[in-house]
């Protein structure tokens, strides 16, 4: 189906641009969102005619997003959740999470306008595209953290499942170094002793 865009949609144009897509999509997203018009004549005449008013409309919002999301870019926030040792998520973070960790007094972010392909599945920072407008986004990082002791760390660049790994590994070649060394002596002395039972019972039975 082909469609006039009278806004411009990412990945597929800007405004005036006449697009082929698949009807299901325009029907449920393009159409009933008043991103595009059929591009019947009726449809086209009808665009031209308006397409200052639009251009102005769009040049406005464009600005209105602009300045309402300013503080947005470049903003960091933390997320708390559960995870395993190896720093995989017991669930994951969603467009939902991220809008509703967004979200401020000045301006509402919406599911729609969280650029996310797939789920957040782990620790650590995560850089997200806000789209506030078709002409203004923004991009924010998600510090996924099982602490905020964590986050903090990550925040100033620390792997803390590298971290956690290394230290595990210390505390256990410690741990089997101790073993080591308490087990030596008494390994040596049981030798002895077993050396000296030999020969006792050899004195004895040369006798």
């Amino acid at each position: 189906m082909q469609v006039v865009l009278i806004e411009r949609v990412d990945k597929l144009g800007a405004i005036g641009d006449v697009v082929d897509v698949k009807p299901g999509f325009a029907r449920n997203f393009l159409l009933p969102q008043n991103k595009a018009l059929r591009a019947t004549e009726a449809n086209m005449a009808r665009f031209e005619r308006e397409r200052e008013a639009l251009e102005k409309l769009n040049a406005e919002r464009a600005e209105k997003a602009r300045d309402e999301g300013s503080h947005l870019d470049g903003a960091k926030f933390v997320l708390i959740r559960q995870a395993s040792e190896s720093g995989q998520l017991y669930g994951s973070v969603s467009t939902r999470d991220i809008a509703d960790a967004t979200t401020t007094d000045a301006l509402t972010i919406t599911r729609g306008m969280v650029d996310l392909n797939t789920a957040i599945k782990t620790l650590g920072l995560h850089e997200v595209r806000l789209v506030l407008h078709p002409d203004v986004d923004v991009i924010v990082t998600i510090n996924v953290a099982r602490t905020e002791d964590e986050a903090e760390r990550q925040a100033k660049g620390e792997d803390v499942i590298r971290s956690a790994a290394d230290e595990d590994r210390a505390l256990a070649e410690a741990q089997a170094a101790a073993l080591f060394e308490d087990g030596s002596e008494p390994d040596e002395l049981a030798e002895g002793e077993d050396d000296g039972e030999g020969e006792a019972a050899e004195d004895e039975e040369n006798a």
